[in-house]
């Protein structure tokens, strides 16, 4: 048991008004760690700080998960005038940061993917759809912002280990000419991620504020599946997001993706366009299609919310394997399933396809 420890459970506990966590505010000082006690002094923003109790409440319930037998000391004090300037200073600085760089009117075009439910390949399209656009003369960022089951750092061959920073601010990895950042750089091979809003928001917070993006020309964001609670603070920190739709053509899966459309309208978020996945299998042997899961799903959502369908993407071995071995099937424009990866890329850049027309309901 060490002060890292201590700061790693005092991380759970968020200012409610300025909802970030307290150690990441500076809020938390003087840690004391031995044997017998765990002490620490809790500066809260002013001496009348009408949250003082639900703070410290949480804050020793926060310690005693974590303190076995040990003594809890919990004292309360107040920033002092100087520290709550550098502490607003700060505090206006990232939201100032993020709003210019990915707000309305800033040069990036930021594409949060999102589906109505899991297992319909959503990483997988954001993966291939970051790389062909890398591939196509874009600086891209992408964001694994799928913090319960994070698959972006397997698909693009990244190990689990946290980025290199500077001046306190994260320097993203790059691989296939996109940087990427994901909270499976931070957790151990099949550690879980135990969180609730609050921590879901502050860790969206910081992939947004304290990485060096860079100027880019993309930023993806791959979602959880459903409209919950990180999907809701892009939405809220991106109000000039769009939206992708991510599907595979069965009802069970469609009629819930509508649902998640209709969050991007609710929240006024423009929706790019909707794409099928596994919308097909083509048989190595006589080179006929078939529609293993059904037909016209994704189509029927695009009517629904008036936008365009993407693509279709067939259900194909190499593009698991490929996923798997850290090598996105957009890698190879030549493949078939690379080439819908480019041609998707293109149609979001408004250049014409050289071999393909707009997905219809065939």
């Amino acid at each position: 048991m060490n002060e890292n420890d201590v700061l790693a459970a005092l991380r759970t506990v968020e200012d409610p008004e300025l909802r970030r966590n307290i150690v990441d505010l500076g809020m938390v000082r003087d840690v004391v760690v031995d044997d017998d006690h765990i002490a620490v002094r809790i500066v809260l923003t002013t001496p009348a700080c009408p949250l003082r109790g639900r703070i410290q409440s949480e804050t020793e319930q926060a310690l005693t998960e974590v303190a076995g037998d040990r003594r809890l000391q919990v004292t309360m004090g107040a920033l002092t005038r100087q520290e709550r300037d550098e502490m607003a200073g700060a505090l206006a600085a990232r939201d100032d940061f993020v709003a210019s760089a990915f707000g309305p009117g800033s040069h990036t075009r930021v594409l949060a993917v999102a589906s109505g439910k899991g297992g319909v390949g959503k990483s997988t399209v954001t993966a291939g759809l970051a790389v062909a656009l890398a591939q196509q003369g874009q600086t891209v960022g992408l964001i694994d912002a799928d913090v319960y089951g994070p698959t972006i750092p397997l698909m693009f061959g990244m190990a689990a280990q946290a980025p290199q920073t500077h001046h306190g601010k994260l320097l993203p990895p790059d691989r296939h000419g996109v940087k990427v950042v994901s909270m499976g750089f931070f957790l151990p091979d099949n550690e879980p991620v135990i969180w609730r809003g609050p921590m879901l928001a502050r860790a969206m917070e910081q992939f947004l504020g304290d990485v060096l993006w860079g100027d880019l020309d993309y930023l993806l964001i791959d979602l959880p599946p459903g409209t919950g609670d990180v999907a809701l603070t892009i939405a809220q920190m991106i109000p000039s997001a769009e939206m992708i739709i991510v599907t595979t053509p069965q009802e069970a899966a469609s009629k819930v993706a509508v649902k998640a459309a209709k969050m991007a309208q609710m929240t006024k978020h423009r929706i790019a366009g909707v794409v099928e996945n596994m919308s097909y299998f083509v048989c190595p042997a006589c080179g006929e299609r078939h529609h293993i899961f059904g037909r016209g799903g994704a189509f029927e959502i695009a009517q629904i919310m008036d936008t365009i369908l993407l693509a279709r993407i067939p259900l194909d071995e190499a593009t698991r394997s490929g996923g798997d071995a850290g090598r996105p099937p957009a890698l190879d424009p030549a493949d078939p399933v690379g080439a819908v990866f480019h041609d998707m890329a293109r149609a979001l850049l408004g250049r014409p396809s050289p071999q393909a027309t707009t997905p219809t309901e065939a």
